[in-house]
């Protein structure tokens, strides 16, 4: 049979480092619910783990009362409530909503940017 040229007649490409590492095997993610990536952005401390766009290195920034949600909307579902004074390491902060992890328990979500003070 001809070849069409289609990349469904080429066989699947094999990376390999100088070392002889191979990536293959499917990925093992980090839970998300707990560990801060997204494919456009990660936590730095995720770096050898997963793959992203962009990494950030956490701010960390204390909260006055308000709830962690799983979306940049107050229609997102609620994740849990942030208590007055906790911590909340902040990786992005984009059009009134910063989205990070609660210090305390590494629950990742999105705040209010203006729940956020220094």
């Amino acid at each position: 049979m001809p070849r069409t040229g289609r990349s469904s007649d080429r066989p699947p490409p094999t990376l390999t480092s100088a070392d002889g590492f191979a990536l293959t095997g499917p990925s093992r993610l980090p839970d998300p619910n707990l560990n801060a990536y997204r494919k456009d952005l990660a936590d730095t401390a995720l770096a050898g783990d997963v793959f992203a766009s962009h990494y950030a290195e956490p701010v960390i920034r204390t909260c006055s009362a308000t709830m962690l949600r799983s979306g940049p909307s107050d229609e997102a579902n609620a994740i849990r409530s942030i208590e007055a004074g906790e911590h909340f390491a902040m990786l992005e902060d984009s059009l009134g909503w910063a989205w990070g992890y609660a210090e305390s328990d590494h629950r990742v979500g999105y705040v209010h940017s203006d729940a956020l003070t220094r």
